[in-house]
């Protein structure tokens, strides 16, 4: 598979410029051929090879999308991607892929410096200017400022944020290892940037979602968590009665579909089924008695019988034999279209670290951590934490191209939100409250399904442990 420079250079041979979008649609079809049918839909005179001249690319009167013909396509992340080891050398192209993919996007709204040419010349001291680094580390200084060290590919510096400035409150929800730009301007000795701005990769406030041109509704859940002494089977019924009478033709799990085997100390006790064969036995009849004219997306958690680190593989087929055929199994994350709109599925694990970091964040409001998510265009911007991250070429996190939707779960409280026109759901859970939550005073909302309309966007939540 060609890497992204290796994709780069070949369109540079012919003298054109290629879209980051483009660059990521090869790399997922792994099919370098490709690249001479796109070249040969670039009309004479072209700078840019942008995505209109994509296979299958269909200009729309309200937008544009890159469009096929199946209803349900799996953008990324699709079972078929093989997973290897992890060499000392991956975290290298892992870490710089991610500065490349997020900087780019920074860069695209605003002149940035390189910090090596910024410190080494005198001419830029003390004269306004941006740079653009990765977060290494961040501290409060004695005085309450902060202070952020930035590198980019030439350099590190010191960035000093006053708490004085309004730029302090950004600064507060800085986290390690996210992508940013700063304004500002160098000291006049050329070893502190004093900050102004933080720019960050972020949703275009214009951003103009896609919507479907056809009628469909898709339906969002997560957490099943089926195993558990605690799920809850008669509400679920309820659930498969709803969807038999109505007209959803989408259905997305968000992982956790099981409860697993020895994933806390104690598991075993709070278990109906105490065999990880068995269990996923049991969602799979569960999901045959669901309408057949679903289309079923199922993608694993930190609960499921996969690696631990993101991005998770798909369930092997030794777990799913039992899994009907309108079931489509997927990684975690991965981008699923339904009749062009893009929904981002992440299990959401982050969760843990960005609550722990940002001032004011709590489980209660999954709307707010979504957000969080979508101004640093990465769903775990914090590495080495626990969120465990598999190191890989590519940063398979960064959230590109924007999606319609971003779908969560993990932290069993339904919450919503839009920002930007993207629309942020978290389903919640079809547990109830566990002994640990109840030690923690987490307090789930079970038993929800959010139904999104494809055609509108707009979201309603159904409730069946209090009632439709």
């Amino acid at each position: 598979m060609l890497g992204n420079q290796e994709i780069v250079q070949r369109f540079l041979q012919t003298n054109l410029q290629v879209h980051p979008d483009v660059v990521r649609y090869l790399r997922e079809k792994k099919d370098p051929s490709l690249i001479d049918d796109i070249l040969s839909r670039v009309p004479e005179g072209a700078v840019v090879v942008s995505p209109q001249y994509l296979p299958g690319w269909k200009r729309e009167k309200d937008g544009e999308r890159f469009l096929t013909d199946p209803a349900l396509e799996v953008v990324y992340g699709h079972s078929a991607r093989e997973n290897g080891g992890v060499e000392l050398k991956d975290f290298m192209y892992y870490f710089r892929d991610r500065y490349t993919q997020l900087s780019s996007i920074i860069r695209q709204r605003t002149g940035a410096m390189p910090i090596e040419a910024l410190t080494r010349s005198t001419r830029y001291r003390q004269q306004d200017c941006t740079i653009i680094g990765m977060v290494m580390e961040v501290r409060t200084t004695a005085n309450g400022h902060r202070i952020a060290e930035l590198e980019d590919a030439t350099g590190m510096l010191s960035v000093l944020f006053n708490k004085d400035r309004d730029v302090f409150a950004d600064a507060e929800k800085l986290v390690p290892d996210e992508v940013v730009g700063v304004a500002g301007r160098l000291s006049g000795d050329g070893t502190m940037f004093f900050a102004e701005t933080i720019l960050r990769p972020d949703i275009p406030i214009n951003h103009a979602p896609f919507t479907s041109k056809t009628p469909g509704k898709a339906v969002l859940v997560s957490d099943l968590h089926v195993g558990s002494n605690t799920f809850l089977l008669d509400e679920w019924n309820r659930f498969v009665d709803w969807l038999g009478d109505g007209d959803a033709e989408y259905l997305l799990i968000a992982g956790d579909c099981v409860d697993g085997i020895g994933i806390y100390p104690g598991q075993e006790k709070e278990l109906d089924i105490a065999n990880i064969y068995e269990q996923y036995d049991v969602l799979g009849e569960m999901l045959k008695d669901l309408p057949s004219r679903l289309q079923i997306v199922v993608a694993p958690g930190n609960h499921d019988a996969v690696r631990g680190s993101e991005p998770q593989p798909a369930l092997p087929e030794r777990f799913t034999q039992h899994f009907p055929k309108n079931v489509t199994l997927v990684e975690n994350p991965c981008m699923v279209s339904l009749q062009g709109v893009h929904v981002l599925m992440y299990h959401g694990r982050s969760f843990d670290d960005l609550i722990g970091m940002i001032p004011g964040a709590t489980y209660t409001r999954p709307d707010e951590m979504m957000e969080e998510m979508l101004r640093r265009r990465h769903l775990a911007p914090a590495y080495g934490l626990r969120t465990p991250i598999m190191a890989a070429k590519q940063d398979h996190l960064v959230i590109s191209p924007i999606p319609e939707i971003l779908h969560t779960g993990h932290i069993h409280i339904c919450g919503m939100s839009r920002y930007r026109g993207v629309l942020g759901v978290n389903a919640g859970t079809w547990q109830g409250q566990t002994s640990f939550q109840k030690q923690m005073n987490i307090y789930p909302t079970p038993a929800r399904a959010v139904v999104v309309d494809l055609q509108t966007l707009r979201p309603s939540v159904i409730d069946f442990l209090h009632g439709q």
